[in-house]
């Protein structure tokens, strides 16, 4: 009997520490969906935490050790959570079985076709793309997303086809307890510096994890990425928006009011008339990475032109809260500068008759102290700039690290700090709504801020 159906069997309840997190939660669904008895801790209910709940997962938002099932086969936790948080340390000391998201992903992925999609940014978008792909054409499988799929409403879903489509997560070197058959990498962009230390070791754990292809397996790697030589894959393909070089690429790229229509040139055909009705011309680079995937699969290409048409893309990755002739506004979950580049261009490319306010709330102290010379140049493509104080997720403050780091660094005269509530006022009594581009920008709560936002601005 393989390990997966062991684990499978042998887990009648699983307590995850930090189940509101986008990968936790995930695996909370697919243990959920296979009739374990699934409870959790989060510190704060989101609107994740909220769902998991309606599904029938217990969830307390207490460091208590008196609210946790004693009876838990196995305890999952993310990297996030504090070493010295009470539950995880009473299931450490009291002989339960405790194991990080990434030890069950790789049990859970042990003996199925996957597909891993990498990348310091981009991956979740072309996560949920191949997995929608696979879904909408009718081939197959199991999802494990980093976002909510818009068509699906989930992070999450199962298929009876042995397929899975995984988001590898290079935090904490995660990525390198998968074994891919088929496997993206879209960016090697200096990030987790706290992990990392230096970029060189960064790139070097994307070549380790290109290394974990499966014997005959393929790699998809965006052209251009400065250490392609040294990666490795039986077979490997690179994708690019436009470049010729690259064995997949589109040709006759229109826009069309916040849609795009191309064709995809690739290695052995070419597929014509594709239309994607997500903005972003980033996420068109993303849909040819996606097209390369299912075309690799030797999916009918109708059916791949059907599903791309279809596919509304995730929640918080440009995704239009409002959009009318006077006022576009758009949420995203940018949180490195490269990331903010592709958005804001985006937003200024589709909209260029708008002048485009940006909002970002700066994610981790260390994020913004190594790369705040970066953020700084990319918001001033913006007209005009807002920062929220830096939200601080798992770190501790560090000194002199704050939002107005960044702001002293910008160019741009229009730009200010200022807290949740002076936003909130800031919209109601100074924003005008004609002819502009609001865009709601990071991977903090500012999401919360969405809502809020879009009753003043309805």
């Amino acid at each position: 009997m393989n390990e997966k159906r062991k684990t499978e069997e042998s887990v009648s309840s699983i307590y995850f520490i930090g189940i509101g997190g986008i990968g936790m939660s995930a695996l909370a669904r697919y243990f959920h969906s296979k009739g374990a008895k699934v409870s959790g801790y989060d510190k704060t209910p989101s609107s994740l935490t909220k769902e998991l709940e309606q599904a029938g997962i217990r969830i307390h938002y207490e460091e208590n050790v008196e609210l946790i099932p004693k009876d838990s086969d196995l305890v999952v936790y993310t990297p996030a959570v504090p070493r010295e948080h009470k539950e995880l340390v009473y299931y450490q000391q009291n002989g339960y079985k405790v194991v990080k998201r990434s030890d069950v992903l790789q049990i859970v992925t042990e003996s199925s076709f996957n597909i891993c999609i990498a990348g310091t940014h981009g991956k979740t978008t072309i996560t949920t793309m191949v997995a929608h792909l696979l879904r909408h054409t009718g081939y197959g499988c199991n999802a494990f997303l980093g976002g909510i799929s818009v068509n699906y409403g989930t992070n999450f879903w199962s298929s009876e086809r042995n397929v899975s489509v995984v988001e590898a997560d290079e935090y904490d070197r995660s990525f390198l307890k998968l074994s891919p058959d088929v496997a993206i990498i879209t960016a090697m962009d200096p990030d987790h510096m706290d992990v990392y230390g230096t970029s060189e070791e960064m790139e070097k754990a994307f070549i380790d994890f290109s290394g974990r292809i499966k014997p005959g397996g393929l790699l998809i790697s965006k052209y251009g990425l400065q250490r392609t030589k040294d990666l490795k894959g039986a077979r490997h393909l690179t994708y690019s928006v436009q470049n010729k070089n690259a064995d997949a690429h589109a040709e006759n790229i229109k826009m069309m009011s916040g849609s795009y229509g191309f064709d995809v040139v690739l290695k052995e055909k070419r597929i014509e008339n594709v239309r994607l009705n997500i903005g972003g011309m980033h996420n068109v680079e993303n849909a040819i990475a996606a097209i390369t995937v299912a075309s690799s699969l030797n999916i009918d290409e109708e059916k791949i032109k059907a599903a791309v048409a279809d596919f509304q893309g995730v929640k918080r990755r440009f995704e239009y809260v409002i959009k009318t002739d006077k006022l576009v506004f758009i949420d995203d979950y940018a949180h490195h500068p490269e990331e903010l580049r592709a958005l804001i261009n985006g937003a200024k490319s589709l909209f260029s008759d708008k002048h485009c306010t940006v909002i970002f709330q700066p994610h981790l102290y260390t994020r913004t102290r190594d790369l705040a010379d970066g953020f700084a140049e990319v918001l001033d493509m913006a007209n005009e700039v807002i920062l929220l104080p830096v939200y601080p997720a798992r770190e501790l403050p560090i000194a002199g690290v704050s939002s107005e780091m960044i702001l002293h660094k910008m160019k741009n005269k229009d730009k200010m700090v200022l807290n949740k509530d002076g936003l909130i006022d800031w919209i109601k009594k100074e924003f005008k709504r004609d002819r502009k581009v609001l865009v709601t920008a990071g991977a903090g709560d500012i999401d919360l801020l969405v809502e809020p936002i879009k009753q003043i601005l309805k």
